[in-house]
């Protein structure tokens, strides 16, 4: 994926991982970057075309597909963390999660499908996380939403490759977010974690593990799982 004088599209883009996909697109030659958000008068980076977005609303998904027809680049970034659990959690918290991650990145992913493949393919980069491969008790929900987004990251991969469009997927544990506020362990630099998503992707891969804890994680999935639950309880 050529990033230089590319146009992008980044959900979530008023914070956090999103602001640093901004500013570090824009710095390295994209074209045009539209940033996305519920409210996109946050989003204070100039030389942008801020456009509305809530990824859960069909009908803003809609519009911004029409708005920027001209994207070869999705970075789907937007996403929250309900510290929801199954059993006992709420269960519109849960569906807040699944409806984020899973079912709002299908529906960017569908409306802009076409668009990249008008364009030439583009790429498309998922923002995903280590937690798309493990449980941890009091965030249920968001590793059952990012485990459903790492499948569909699989699946779409699949689907659009006939149209030359490079789906990447980024994994990363804790970054320091405003998302991660209340999480007091290592925490990595969120713009260390865009700029290995932003290599990954020129470099053609289509995962990209931006951290020694998902490189751990990852490599824990061919062991017994009790090896790994043991260690991290």
């Amino acid at each position: 994926m050529q990033i230089n004088g590319s146009v992008a599209l980044v959900t979530g883009a008023n914070r956090g991982l999103g602001r640093h996909f901004v500013r570090q697109l824009l710095e390295r030659g994209a074209a045009k970057v539209y940033a996305t958000a519920r409210d996109p008068e946050r989003i204070d980076i100039p030389g942008v075309s801020r456009l509305r977005l809530d990824i859960t609303d069909p009908a803003q998904v809609a519009a911004a597909a029409a708005a920027a027809p001209d994207v070869t680049l999705l970075v789907n970034n937007a996403g929250i963390s309900t510290s929801t659990n199954l059993v006992t959690g709420d269960l519109d918290g849960i569906r807040r999660e699944l409806d984020t991650h899973f079912y709002g990145t299908l529906a960017v992913v569908r409306a802009f499908a076409p668009v990249l493949g008008n364009n030439g393919g583009g790429a498309i980069l998922n923002v995903l996380s280590a937690m798309s491969w493990f449980s941890y008790d009091g965030a249920n929900a968001y590793s059952v939403a990012k485990a459903a987004q790492w499948a569909l990251t699989n699946g779409v991969r699949l689907e659009l490759a006939a149209q030359g469009t490079l789906v990447t997927g980024l994994h990363l544990g804790a970054a320091d977010t405003d998302m991660m506020a209340g999480y007091d362990g290592e925490k990595a630099d969120p713009a260390e974690i865009v700029r290995a998503g932003l290599d990954g992707l020129a470099a053609g891969r289509i995962e990209v593990l931006a951290d020694d804890w998902s490189s751990h994680v990852k490599a824990s999935l061919a062991a017994d799982p009790r090896e790994f639950y043991t260690a991290v309880v």
